[in-house]
Parts: C-alpha cells; sequence; structure tokens
C-alpha cells in the first residue's frame, strides 16, 4: 500500500484512501502521504464494490466538480504518463466511460501462476467489454448509475462495465503502461482461490444478466460447471453402468490440453487452464448453494 501511495504523488489529486480494519499502520501511512481516509465500517460485510463506492462518495464530497476517477487497487503502482495518456483518451471520445491500459505482474518469474497472471492481463488493444480493479473513469456515468454493485464479492468491474455498455458507452484498453501489480501467488492453494472466485463471479453475473441478449457471463459458468461437475459426475455414471473401461473418457482432459497447447499456449499454461476449471466449478457450486440456502457469501480471498 506504501508503493501504491508514493507512485501517486505528484500525479493525482486529491487522493482518496478507503480501509477496511487494517491493523499495519496502513492509516497512517496514508495520511502521511496526504490522503483522505475513509474507514469501513465492518459492522457491514466488506467488499471490494462497497469499498470503491465509499470513496466515490468521499470523492464527491471533497472535489464535486471532477470529471474523472482513477481506481487503483493497494497492491499496484501507477506508471509514469498513465494518468496523462488515460485523461487524453477520454478527453477525445465523448462516449468512453472506461480506459484502462496494460497491468504488469511486478515478478512473474516468481512462479508460474505469476506469469499466467501477467498473460492475463495482457488483453487486446481497443474497444473491451470490461476493465480491471485499475482503470479510469467518467464519474458522471458512475453516479448516474449507482456505482458498483456492494452485494458482489468478486467480478464487480465487469458487471459494472456490462452496465455502462448497456447504456451505450463504451469501454476501452490503450496501448500505454497503466500499473505495476503484485499477484502474489506462489502456493498451489492460492491459485485454487483465485480460480474459485472467478468461477464465483461467473455464476452471479450470469444470474444477474444473464437473461440479457448478450447472455452475460453465461458460456463462461456453463463451461465450468460442464468441465468441473458434468464431465466427472457422466464419467462416474458410465463406470458404474459400464465398468472400469468407461475411464478411459478421462482421457478428454488430456485432449482437451493438447488442444490448448495447439492454440499456442505452452504446456504448463494448458494443463492449468484445463485444470482451472475444476476450482471455477467449486464457486459456481458455492455461489448456487449459497443462494439455495441463503447462507451470507464471504470474500474468497486468495492472499
Amino acid at each position: 500500500m506504501v508503493r501504491c501511495l508514493a507512485s501517486l504523488q505528484g500525479r493525482a489529486h486529491p487522493i482518496v484512501y478507503v480501509d477496511s480494519g487494517s491493523t499495519d499502520g496502513s492509516i497512517e501511512a496514508a495520511r502521511s502521504a496526504g490522503a483522505d481516509v475513509v474507514e469501513l465500517d465492518l459492522a457491514r460485510p466488506f467488499t471490494a464494490a462497497r469499498a470503491r463506492n465509499a470513496g466515490l462518495e468521499r470523492l464527491a464530497e471533497i472535489d464535486p466538480g471532477g470529471t474523472f476517477v482513477q481506481f487503483l487497487d493497494g497492491d499496484c503502482e501507477l506508471q509514469e504518463g498513465w494518468i496523462e495518456a488515460a485523461r487524453s483518451a477520454l478527453l477525445s471520445a465523448p462516449d468512453l466511460a472506461v480506459v484502462c491500459g496494460r497491468r504488469r505482474e511486478r515478478f512473474p518469474e516468481a512462479s508460474l501462476w505469476n506469469r499466467m497472471i501477467d498473460d492475463e492481463w495482457d488483453t487486446s488493444i481497443g474497444d473491451a467489454k470490461s476493465c480491471g480493479g485499475d482503470a479510469m473513469m467518467r464519474r458522471a456515468v458512475l453516479a448516474d448509475l449507482g456505482g458498483y454493485r456492494d452485494s458482489l464479492i468478486a467480478g464487480e468491474e465487469p458487471e459494472l462495465c456490462f452496465r455502462m455498455r448497456q447504456k451505450g458507452w463504451r469501454i476501452r484498453r490503450i496501448d500505454a503502461e497503466m500499473t505495476a501489480h503484485d499477484a502474489a501467488l506462489t502456493r498451489f492453494s492460492q491459485w485454487w482461490q483465485r480460480s474459485r472466485r472467478a468461477g464465483h463471479a461467473f455464476a452471479e453475473a450470469a444470474a444477474l444478466h444473464g437473461a440479457s441478449p448478450e447472455r452475460f457471463r453465461r458460456r463462461e459458468t456453463v463451461r465450468a460447471a460442464l468441465w468441473g461437475i458434468g464431465l466427472p459426475l457422466f464419467i462416474l455414471l458410465c463406470v458404474l453402468i459400464f465398468g472400469p473401461l468407461a475411464l478411459l473418457l478421462a482421457l478428454i482432459w488430456p485432449l482437451q490440453v493438447l488442444r490448448l497447447k495447439s492454440k499456442g499456449r505452452d504446456w504448463p499454461s494448458a494443463v492449468f487452464l484445463t485444470l482451472g476449471k475444476f476450482p471455477e466449478a467449486q464457486g459456481v457450486l458455492g455461489y448456487w448453494w449459497g443462494r439455495v440456502t441463503g447462507r451470507q457469501r464471504r470474500l474468497i480471498e486468495y492472499k
């Protein structure tokens, strides 16, 4: 967080830091850096979406005339020249609501999963369907839409961008360095949790907007459920009916790895993209189980 705030000095003003009950001196560090601090009431469940809305509310109080807002996750650093590039892009296209750029992993060599995340951030230049946690947005559009959906525990930016696009606004990835991010994924369990969170986000987004003409996130949800739940159950049923020889059907997963490799993926990425359907399916199942039982959803954190 200290590095994040330091990267904003002389580049953005005012700075609003939203704290969710930290005990590591973050509040004092933020105030020392000149940031306006908002401390969330922890009596209500925390979500990143709720924190962003709280920051927007405070920004409206201290800078009511501002046009744009730059969101920045606490584990990221802003790159030099990004603010100017993003602001220029928004000013040149009145129908743009969001501008994002290249987010890079600070230590892609630290682990296979860090490298995969760095590849994940390398999206196409041009119009996009959504952005990530770091992006510059028009404040008027956010105000019109009521900001982020507070209740979401994951996938809040794609859901917000979906609502923006339904209103005719555009999202664009420009060819500019935006932020350096520290995923710090060094363990298999962290990767699993992150993938499970993605599955939860797919399922909830599909439940909210899957009936739209775009069928928002339905493909991702169905794919995770099919590969991670449907196929294993089908193979188990075949084994019970036809015997152990039916286990040969499990070769469909190695064949999927080969298919991904033939499309340009390296071997580790092909393996983990295939394996990732299992934690994603767990996330999908967890969302629907929570919805059916009425259990309060908790954050799915990986670090």
